[in-house]
């Protein structure tokens, strides 16, 4: 018998349980995802008692874009690779007068 590519698994996300169905190659990534979100959830919930389920996921969801945002700015080379165009255009500059 012949093994799928795909299956399905079963999350819990906060309250939430969902059953979805995935690459069998991508299993660790949400199962790594399901254990980020819930450990964020659980802390929202006990920092903040008396909100909504949904208030909490809306914190997680807002703390999790929020660090993936943080990573691509540091990770932003662009800023590094102008200011190396800068440095290498005066320095054949300066050869280049030297040179005359």
């Amino acid at each position: 018998m012949e093994v799928s590519e795909y299956f399905t698994i079963n999350l819990r996300l906060g309250p939430c349980p969902m059953s979805i169905t995935i690459k069998r190659t991508d299993e660790e990534a949400y199962r790594a995802a399901e254990k980020l979100i819930n450990q964020r959830y659980n802390n929202y919930a006990s920092q903040y008692s008396n909100l909504s389920n949904e208030t909490y996921m809306c914190m997680t969801a807002l703390d999790i874009a929020l660090s993936m945002k943080k990573n691509e700015f540091r990770n932003d080379t662009q800023p590094f690779e102008d200011s190396m165009k800068r440095m290498l255009k005066t320095l054949e500059e300066t050869l280049a007068s030297k040179a005359q």
